[in-house]
């Protein structure tokens, strides 16, 4: 049961992931990410995925809004992208992609980077195991 789990919405994440490195092979390193995520999006979409852009959410503390943030990009509602243009991820980007899935009823993320080598990190955080409780009135 525990690696159901581990590999959970695997088919979409291949496409999203495939269709990153798509994007990557084209128009390569030293765009702004606005650039990509405008791209990814565009070609997420050919492939018949549902793919919005900068999706706002709200972060809750104590029940209450505490702050927003915007998602890079929603698939299919169900996965949360978060792009960087850096030389390499670093802890502080796989911080963020971790609080955005807790401040969410979302349960994976994926961080992609266009920096000088594609980078791919995948991360699954299931709602049962987060702590906090989900707003109705929240976007994600």
């Amino acid at each position: 049961m525990e690696n159901e789990s581990k590999y959970k919405h695997s088919e979409l994440t291949q496409i999203i992931i495939g269709t990153f490195y798509e994007v990557y092979n084209e128009l390569g390193f030293g765009f702004l990410e606005s650039v990509y995520r405008k791209s990814l999006r565009i070609a997420l979409q050919e492939k018949i995925l549902t793919a919005e852009e900068e999706v706002e959410a709200a972060v809750l503390f104590h029940g209450k809004n505490v702050g927003d943030f915007k998602a890079d990009l929603l698939v299919n509602g169900l996965i949360l992208i978060e792009l960087k243009t850096a030389d390499n991820l670093s802890p502080a980007h796989e911080a963020q992609i971790l609080n955005y899935l807790r401040a969410t009823s979302l349960e994976l993320g994926l961080l992609l980077n266009f920096g000088p080598k594609p980078q791919v990190r995948r991360f699954l955080l299931d709602n049962e195991r987060k702590q906090y409780r989900h707003s109705a009135g929240s976007a994600l």
